[in-house]
């Protein structure tokens, strides 16, 4: 949801402002435990809301088709995306220039088009979908059952927290060799201060890239 807003206009400005943009898997649900937080679509009121206007607005806003599933709780708390996520963690470790597309598709895949992503199956069509490498895709799906890749998850997840994490989006800019961790998809004109950079909007007219 707002973490797909966060990143497009991430990769957005990516050619804009002098960063070095790199994107971390991370657990949502180990970040939401380890900080005691609770999805904010549990409190009823909030839920009605974000489906009927925030994510619509947000949508409209970044121009970032939002479509919500028909269940939204079955994606985010039944089926969650702990599959999704080992296997971005294997392919991070193994081509992490094929990360960014990949995860894009897997957000279009689940907030867009309302298919899975949480299996085998939802991840092997998600490949297909972009003409991800075939040899790739299938070592990563074996690798991401290993021990490593969990623990490469789980030590993402952990970093999270301990910069003090409590949900997503988060951003971690560094500068001056400090790192100062950002929450949320309306933040980006306090990131552009950090960065002392200029803060544009979203910058829709170059939404024609591929979402």
């Amino acid at each position: 949801m707002a973490a797909s807003t966060r990143k497009t206009v991430m990769c957005r400005y990516r050619t804009k402002w002098n960063i070095d943009l790199k994107l971390k898997p991370f657990f949502l649900g180990g970040i939401m435990s380890g900080a005691g937080n609770k999805p904010p679509g549990l409190v009823p009121a909030k839920a009605k809301y974000m489906l009927s206007h925030d994510l619509p607005n947000l949508g409209s806003y970044y121009n970032v088709p939002i479509v919500p599933p028909a269940n939204p709780a079955e994606v985010m708390f039944i089926k969650g995306t702990l599959m999704p996520q080992r296997f971005l963690t294997a392919v991070d470790m193994q081509r992490p220039d094929l990360v960014e597309d990949l995860s894009r598709q897997f957000w279009m895949r689940a907030w867009n088009k309302d298919k899975g992503i949480s299996d085998v199956e939802g991840i092997r069509e998600t490949c297909k979908d972009i003409g991800f490498p075939t040899d790739v895709m299938e070592d990563c799906l074996q690798k991401s059952k290993d021990q490593t890749v969990k623990d490469r998850l789980k030590q993402f997840t952990t970093q999270a927290l301990d910069l003090g994490a409590f949900g997503s989006p988060i951003i971690v800019a560094h500068v001056n060799n400090k790192q100062e961790m950002i929450f949320g998809s309306d933040r980006f004109p306090i990131l552009a201060k950090i960065l002392q950079e200029e803060w544009m909007g979203p910058l829709t007219e170059l939404s024609k890239a591929k979402l």
